[in-house]
């Protein structure tokens, strides 16, 4: 046994257990195990031909299948394929290397963050950590991972409570109601997650029946991009790789650093890949240990997650979020179209694709498109980054800018492409040495140690490069849980 086993080791009562078990039969819950979620072709047949009824958004049980990066990217009655991405072509970006993104609209709920919600569900369900039948499952979140943990227990029947910040997009908060999730808005914008936090404090302490899925701390997020999403880039890779081809990076914004894990399965896989996190230039947490407020949603700020490996980060990119918000309209408005296709020469079918890419997923492209020029990269060079969510979930934001600065034109479009793309530098970046990634991670102790109950002696733990590979590795004794779970209900069986 490892010296951090008993960390990851799933503990059972079975008690409430018992309670889980029937719920989900009662209620026809099969949980796909995380193997089936990195290999749909182990999904047992009967499952797939149910889903050929259920749409991609349904509040359906079978939907928990569908949280893959392999779904068909249809509506209604898709099955499963090859892995959902993206490249951005060179005569759009203006550099030599390859930059290719994965496409997380397909998800049920348009977002990858359900993901990382069933990656902290599942193991307190199947061990009876949880009790959907008397508990609220607490999401924190600045955006879309409360939506996935709503859509989890709407499956469940159990209520689903949403923190996140009152600033965030008007979608966000109508879909969290419609689903019938508690909805607490707290103060301020993407970069206010102290309020989030402290909230959850209040939550503790005066509402017992609450239990706090904090994707910021809780290892099956990690744990899970680490599997489901870094083995789905390595399939990308192996699939857009050429003799000479050379995976240079791996770029994702902060967030809850969830998704840089997937950066460290690919740098056990290929050692010399840098792996760069993004975050916003109003709120530099990680280039200046800054604070600020900022219009990027989706990635959070000022404070440095407990479940980011700062050891394995190589650099950090701070992306103005003006530049974010005005190729939004160039992605999306009419007139911005027009001049992609009509000035820049790309194919109608590439340009109505850009639309994938919502606030966070352009912070990540114009991020990748940085450290290309920053390496000086060449055409023999592939950037992998994740475009999050798409651009549905961000309407309202487009009408907002509207409003202020009046109808997007292919004036303003070129001028947009000029600054924020062709006139990209290497400014606001910075490589990390080994000291550097320290300080990151010591800048965890007035986050977490301070505020959040956490120890010195498990902050230094974190620094053990032996702690994440126990963690990236517990997914097949999780497994093992799930199975005997849906054993218990008898579902597959019938």
């Amino acid at each position: 046994m490892g010296k951090y086993d008993k960390y990851f080791k799933l503990k059972v009562n079975e008690k409430v257990l018992k309670k889980t078990v029937e719920r989900c039969k009662e209620r026809g819950i099969i949980l796909p195990t995380f193997a089936e979620q990195k290999n749909p072709k182990l999904i047992p047949q009967k499952i797939k031909d149910k889903l050929k009824s259920v749409g991609l958004w349904d509040i359906n049980p079978a939907n928990l299948f569908r949280i893959t990066w392999k779904n068909e990217p249809k509506q209604k009655g898709g099955q499963f394929g090859s892995v959902n991405y993206l490249e951005i072509p060179r005569e759009l970006t203006g550099v030599k290397a390859r930059i290719i993104g994965l496409v997380g609209k397909f998800f049920p709920t348009g977002a990858h963050k359900v993901g990382a919600a069933y990656g902290c569900l599942a193991p307190r369900l199947v061990t009876g950590e949880f009790d959907p039948t008397t508990q609220k499952a607490v999401w924190p979140s600045t955006g879309n991972y409360c939506r996935g943990g709503a859509f989890d227990c709407a499956l469940l029947a159990c209520t689903a409570v949403a923190i996140l910040p009152e600033e965030m997009s008007k979608e966000r908060f109508d879909w969290l109601k419609e689903i019938g999730a508690e909805v607490i808005a707290t103060p301020g914008c993407e970069s206010n997650v102290k309020e989030i936090y402290d909230k959850c404090w209040e939550i503790r302490k005066t509402r017992k029946d609450c239990v706090i899925f904090n994707q910021f701390d809780e290892f099956g997020n990690a744990m899970w991009h680490y599997n489901i999403t870094g083995s789905a880039l390595e399939e990308v890779f192996n699939c857009e790789k050429t003799a000479n081809s050379n995976l240079l990076a791996y770029i994702s914004a902060t967030g809850s650093a969830g998704t840089l894990s997937a950066g460290d399965y690919l740098k056990n896989k290929f050692p010399v890949i840098k792996i760069f996190a993004s975050e916003a230039l109003q709120c530099p947490t990680l280039l200046l240990n800054g604070w600020g407020g900022h219009r990027i949603e989706g990635i959070g700020d000022k404070h440095v997650p407990w479940i980011h490996n700062t050891r394995n980060t190589d650099g950090v990119v701070a992306i103005d979020d003006e530049n974010t918000m005005s190729l939004l309209r160039l992605f999306n408005e009419p007139n911005g179209h027009s001049f992609l296709i009509k000035e820049l020469g790309l194919k109608k079918e590439l340009v109505e694709k850009l639309p994938l890419l919502g606030i966070s997923s352009i912070c990540n492209l114009v991020s990748s498109i940085k450290v290309a020029k920053y390496y000086e990269a060449s055409e023999n060079d592939i950037i992998f980054t994740v475009f999050t969510d798409s651009a549905e979930m961000y309407k309202s934001r487009l009408e907002e800018l509207t409003q202020k600065e009046g109808k997007y034109t292919e004036k303003a479009a070129l001028a947009d492409y000029s600054e924020y793309i062709k006139g990209l530098g290497i400014d606001y970046m910075a490589e990390l040495n080994y000291y550097d990634r320290k300080k990151l991670h010591n800048l965890k102790y007035y986050t977490w140690c301070e505020q959040q109950g956490k120890t010195s002696e498990e902050l230094t733990m974190l620094w053990d490069p032996e702690f994440w590979n126990t963690m990236q590795h517990c997914v097949d004794e999780w497994d093992k849980y799930i199975k005997e779970f849906n054993k218990r209900t008898g579902l597959l069986k019938k």
